[in-house]
């Protein structure tokens, strides 16, 4: 009996100091925003065998993502999540990519943010 699966890599509650934002304050230095990327995978051509060369590499995806997140001023949220779509989607492995980002000092009472699921087009 053939069986399928689901596999996904996740990254959740990055935390990283970034430019972003509009306003006076915001431009003025650095925020904390929160990161999280949800990646479902292709079927995998052959067995693991317990090798990274047969598996997507989180590394590839969190260096990428804080490298990102560092090379420039973002005026918005959607900007900045549309970048990590693209740079998720660029690896073959990843069939659907959901992430989501939170600005959680922008007020006192809840987090805000932001969040896109891009699914690869087929073909």
């Amino acid at each position: 009996m053939a069986t399928t699966s689901q596999r996904r890599i996740f990254i959740r509650d990055l935390r990283l100091q970034v430019s972003i934002g509009i306003y006076d304050f915001e431009l003025a230095k650095p925020q904390a925003v929160v990161i999280n990327v949800d990646l479902l995978l292709a079927e995998p051509e052959r067995a693991a065998d317990d090798s990274i060369a047969n598996v997507l590499n989180y590394d590839i995806i969190h260096d990428g993502v804080v490298a990102l997140a560092g090379s420039r001023h973002f005026n918005l949220q959607e900007t900045l999540v549309e970048a990590i779509l693209d740079l998720c989607l660029a690896q073959p492995q990843v069939v659907e990519a959901r992430v989501s980002t939170e600005k959680p000092d922008v007020y006192g009472d809840c987090r805000v943010g932001y969040e896109v699921v891009r699914r690869r087009s087929p073909g």
